[in-house]
């Protein structure tokens, strides 16, 4: 027994010995300091943090991704493009028909890019874009973007998906406009006539088997319109102003089938409610956001997407 006791004794002493000269290392062993501004910092804190309070984050966050997709981060020099193009076509559009105080309101608090596209893999569709809780728009595909010949088709009434042209007013202009009008859906809710229109037409899981030439005989303006009501409203209003007054006869044409104009109409009736839902509730003209919208859009092709400045 007193082996036992003078051995517990060593032992304690010799632990008390090793604790007392094992000092604890006041620096963490997490990575708790910030990642040094670069250019591309400094030009998205003056174009985007202190006038808007939007978080552009083009570094990959996992905490920010969707899990359900394989996504990867985006090219540095196509995120610094897309920036500048979002900034010309979106910000600076409402800024110049609303005005800058709308866009500091209602603008999301944080856009989140990704280099890949989110691919729904039992259905194979694509998710170009979301917005969520009318704070935060992410968008995806970003490293499709060819900086040295940037093609924005604001002609055609229905966009090219066969990946021969990358139309950036398909993934990504008409993307935004089509998130930041549900973002204003959730501030002010639209008259639920809207919804009665096409009632019996919307086709929950089925939509993307009705193409886009053919989705106006059914009266909208794309297949992933015939979605469901917020996702038509929110297609009608991006559509319309991201396309040309040609390109959307056009789109009202395939509504028609011999003498059949119900395609066409329920379009057009549709876009009368957003009409008025954009001016009661935002004061906003659909026609002069729409020629504000092709006019930029249209510009892009001149812009320098390099230089920060």
């Amino acid at each position: 027994m007193k082996y036992i006791k003078l051995f517990l004794l060593i032992t304690f002493t010799l632990c008390l010995g090793a604790c007392s000269e094992d000092d604890l290392d006041s620096k963490s062993i997490f990575d708790t300091e910030e990642p040094k501004m670069n250019e591309f910092d400094n030009w998205l804190m003056k174009n985007y943090v202190t006038p808007y309070n939007i978080s552009f984050n083009y570094r990959y966050d996992d905490k920010e991704s969707n899990m359900e997709f394989n996504l990867i981060p985006a090219d540095y020099d196509k995120s610094i493009a897309l920036a500048k193009m979002m900034k010309y076509v979106w910000i600076d559009v409402y800024k110049e028909v609303a005005g800058d105080e709308f866009v500091k309101m209602y603008c999301p608090r944080v856009m989140q890019l990704f280099g890949s596209p989110a691919y729904y893999p039992n259905t194979g569709s694509i998710v170009m874009g979301t917005a969520e809780g009318g704070i935060k728009v992410t968008l995806n595909n970003v490293n499709v973007i060819d900086i040295e010949h940037p093609y924005i088709d604001i002609d055609s009434p229905f966009p090219d998906k066969s990946g021969s042209t990358t139309d950036l007013n398909y993934w990504f202009f008409q993307t935004m406009h089509h998130e930041f009008t549900h973002i204003l859906q959730q501030k002010k809710n639209y008259d639920t006539d809207f919804n009665l229109i096409s009632a019996g037409n919307y086709r929950a899981t089925d939509w993307i088997n009705l193409k886009d030439p053919d989705a106006p005989k059914s009266g909208f303006v794309s297949g992933y319109a015939s979605k469901e009501a917020n996702e038509d409203f929110a297609e009608i209003l991006s559509v319309y102003i991201t396309r040309t007054e040609a390109a959307w006869q056009k789109l009202l044409a395939a509504g028609v089938v011999g003498e059949d104009e119900s395609g066409k109409q329920a379009i057009l009736d549709k876009l009368e409610i957003i009409r008025e839902y954009l001016k009661g509730s935002w004061q906003i003209d659909i026609d002069e956001l729409r020629k504000v919208v092709t006019r930029r859009s249209a510009e892009v092709a001149t812009l320098d997407l390099t230089t920060l400045n």
